[in-house]
């Protein structure tokens, strides 16, 4: 059975931006995502899972990420938000992308599945 350590989730993050980074974000999330999952982006779309896996194969990629203060937060039995910030680039892109992410997982079936995703920006 899988575990949701923050060393566990921090990897499972790495995996989907190494997905971005390789134009596979709809496949990666597609399969990770739970039916109802979400994702909330920082321009104010909302993105169920049947739309992420359809679209984001064909986002343009990032070339480099990093991840920055990761913090598991427990939110019940058998579920848990990483929080984070992101920063990350993509060729021809002037100025980074920088923003607080927050990814809500749960154990379903013995796996982890992502059911909610936020992005909030960061403001200076």
């Amino acid at each position: 059975m899988a575990t949701m350590t923050l060393n566990d989730l921090l990897a499972l993050e790495h995996r989907g931006w190494d997905a971005l980074c390789s134009a596979r974000g709809g496949t990666f999330y597609g399969e990770l995502m739970t039916d109802d999952a979400l994702m909330v982006l920082v321009n104010g779309m909302v993105l169920d899972r049947d739309t992420v896996a359809s679209t984001l194969d064909h986002a343009p990629p990032w070339s480099e990420y990093h991840l920055d203060g990761p913090r598991l937060v427990t939110t019940g039995t058998g579920a848990a938000a990483l929080v984070y910030t992101a920063t990350a680039s993509r060729a021809g892109d002037p100025e980074p992308f920088t923003a607080l992410m927050s990814s809500h997982y749960r154990l379903l079936d013995g796996g982890i599945r992502m059911t909610l995703y936020q992005q909030t920006t960061i403001t200076h």
